[in-house]
């Protein structure tokens, strides 16, 4: 009897260490699961889809996950925007590179802007604060967003900026500087600033209206809005770029331009079409412009 009562006195002991090694094992989990989640950087098909509809409504044309992709584009990197305009792009990539990167704005010059006609005085003298005005603007665009903001005029490129930068993108943003080449030397500067602001091994991205090789080159001098991509391969390489690779990523073979078509009789402008319901119609069903989606390196060593 007095055996049965140390076993059962033993048994009992043992069933407590065991329940008491149990508990103290679960506390860590336990503990774990209720501190603070960190909050996670959004991915890009994350951002894309909290866009406004109208912004959604352009991806089918504009194809924004994939040229990125095609360009390089990573959480953390320091890119460079030339002409950000309204935010198109800039309220994509805020969001998407993060407090450790950057998002820098590249404008045109005040001297090429006076060449297009139809700026004031006014509106040219605003734009010599454009690199403070930008960056004020452009942080209100995503909420939430931490990534700093910088920005600098082509053909004044500040010299704390070369070589701090892991891509550069040209959306849509040659065909001007090219226009404008013999009046100002544009284009020649807006390409070194790129190459000297380009880490080594850094990456141009392009994308821009296209016109075929075929075409005359009068037709494709940028004042049409279209370019050859010869051409701006030719003036990449010129620049100390490397092609690497075309993606038909934006291309629309339904864009067929003819003697006279600027790309602006396209939608979304419809410029010449608005108040003529049927060539509206007709330039809808192309959609917007046949793109050119180019990336270039710079090269490791100079």
């Amino acid at each position: 009897m007095r055996f049965l009562s140390i076993l059962m006195a033993g048994l009992l002991l043992l069933g407590c260490t065991e329940n008491h090694n149990s508990v103290t094992a679960e506390r860590p989990a336990q503990q774990q699961s209720d501190a603070p989640a960190e909050a996670q950087q959004p991915t890009l098909s994350e951002i894309l889809a909290a866009q406004p509809e109208q912004t959604q409504a352009r991806y089918r044309y504009r194809h924004p996950e994939q040229t990125l992709e095609f360009f390089g584009v990573e959480p953390g990197m320091t890119v460079v925007e030339a002409l950000p305009g309204g935010g198109w792009y800039s309220k994509i990539l805020l969001p998407y590179l993060g407090g450790d990167g950057l998002l820098i704005g590249a404008n045109y010059a005040t001297d090429m802007r006076r060449l297009f006609g139809f700026y004031t005085e006014e509106q040219l003298k605003q734009g010599e604060t454009w690199t403070t005005d930008w960056p004020a603007k452009a942080a209100d665009w995503t909420q939430g967003a931490n990534t700093p903001i910088s920005a600098f005029v082509f053909g004044s490129l500040p010299k704390e900026m070369a070589e701090t930068a892991d891509t550069v993108i040209f959306i849509r943003a040659l065909h001007n500087l090219a226009r404008f080449e013999d009046q100002g030397g544009f284009l020649t500067a807006a390409l070194d600033d790129a190459y000297n602001i380009l880490k080594p091994g850094g990456v141009v991205g392009v994308v821009q209206h296209a016109l075929a090789d075929t075409a005359p080159d009068d037709w494709a001098k940028g004042n049409r809005g279209y370019l050859k991509q010869s051409f701006v391969i030719a003036r990449m390489e010129q620049a100390g770029f490397v092609f690497e690779e075309a993606s038909a990523i934006n291309a629309n073979p339904k864009d067929q331009p003819q003697d006279g078509d600027v790309v602006w009789r396209l939608p979304p402008v419809l410029s010449g079409s608005k108040d003529n319901p049927d060539q509206a119609a007709l330039m809808q069903a192309i959609g917007e412009s046949n793109r050119m989606t180019l990336r270039f390196r710079k090269p490791e060593t100079s």
